[in-house]
């Protein structure tokens, strides 16, 4: 997205053992690989030699020096078949108490894992109240029963597993009215470590994106090019995602947020809380995040989830139908 930070330049000393003594005949690694901190998959093609590039003198002198040899390497990104990703989305709205979080094993879980003997991997996250998202979801099975039995909700002996995500985003509907809707965006960092000059992106389905406005806390830039992306990223000044709190108990994470600000007057038919308010595809500094399956729904508390509300509907048809051929 920054041209000016898509390359890297570091230099390798060379030694040659003999009989191989000639200085002009180098022969760079073949194989590369970047490991980033939370990146995409990056495939890297062969070195190319290119004209030698310059730097200044090491010692000190206003001169130009040669390099002996220089080699470009490029690498884009590419999405493997098999994958786990490293950030997950969670949704939330104001018209529902719950917060539908991470997927299970979101960014993996680990087989064999003394953690995962404690869990279900297999199972449906469960329901969160707002305040869990604050906390580590190993701090958060109490809050998370409580939450369950206070709705009435089905709470499994085996509770699932946590997402394992490094970095979370949560997508808040705040408003919605005739002329236009907003939400909140919530990026919080579970690493040891910053994100320096991070960047999101979302994008949502029938171009809900084109209704755009404004974003209050950050940059933000409707790609219209691009799946009419929404692009943001931080504030000069203010662009570091700073690192989890490991001094406190529960650990708090490295937290930045922004209310964004949407018009309904290119899409008035768009029904936001029937899903259209939430995206279909978020990107935390290139990777792809892992989002819900699931969204809140306005139907009340007990409700949480789509699914639910048809299940309820088909047990309603049923039981009239029932009543109607005893009667």
């Amino acid at each position: 997205m920054d041209p000016t930070q898509s390359k890297s330049v570091f230099q390798m000393q060379v030694f040659k053992a003999p009989p191989d003594l000639d200085k002009t005949s180098l022969y760079p690694p073949e194989k590369w690989k970047i490991m980033g901190i939370l990146n995409p998959y990056y495939k890297c093609g062969a070195p190319l030699k290119v004209e030698p590039s310059t730097f200044p003198d090491p010692r000190g002198l206003e001169a130009t020096v040669f390099t002996i040899a220089s080699w470009q390497i490029i690498c884009n990104i590419s999405k493997p078949v098999k994958r786990n990703t490293r950030c997950c989305v969670s949704f939330s709205a104001y018209y529902n108490d719950s917060v539908v979080p991470c997927n299970t094993c979101a960014c993996g879980c680990d087989e064999g894992d003394t953690k995962t003997e404690h869990c279900n991997q297999n199972a449906r996250a469960m329901l969160l109240p707002p305040e869990a998202l604050l906390v580590p979801f190993e701090n958060r099975t109490l809050k998370t029963v409580a939450w369950a039995k206070l709705k009435h909700l089905h709470v499994p002996k085996k509770l699932p597993c946590g997402d394992n995500c490094g970095v979370t985003i949560n997508w808040h509907v705040v408003s919605d009215f005739k002329g236009g809707w907003s939400a909140r965006i919530t990026l919080f960092n579970w690493q040891p470590f910053h994100f320096q000059n991070w960047f999101t992106a979302l994008q949502f389905k029938k171009r809900v994106s084109i209704g755009f406005e404004k974003v209050y806390s950050f940059n933000g830039t409707l790609l219209k090019k691009i799946n009419n992306t929404i692009f943001m990223q931080g504030l000069q000044g203010a662009n570091y995602l700073i690192a989890e709190d490991n001094g406190t108990n529960p650990k708090v994470p490295g937290k930045q947020q922004s209310v964004i600000s949407f018009t309904k007057k290119f899409t008035p038919y768009i029904q936001i809380a029937k899903g259209d308010g939430f995206p279909t595809k978020v990107l935390f500094n290139g990777e792809e995040c892992s989002i819900p399956t699931q969204f809140p729904v306005r139907s009340g508390n007990q409700l949480p989830n789509v699914y639910l509300v048809q299940q309820m509907l088909l047990v309603l048809v049923l039981a009239f139908t029932l009543n109607q051929i005893l009667y």
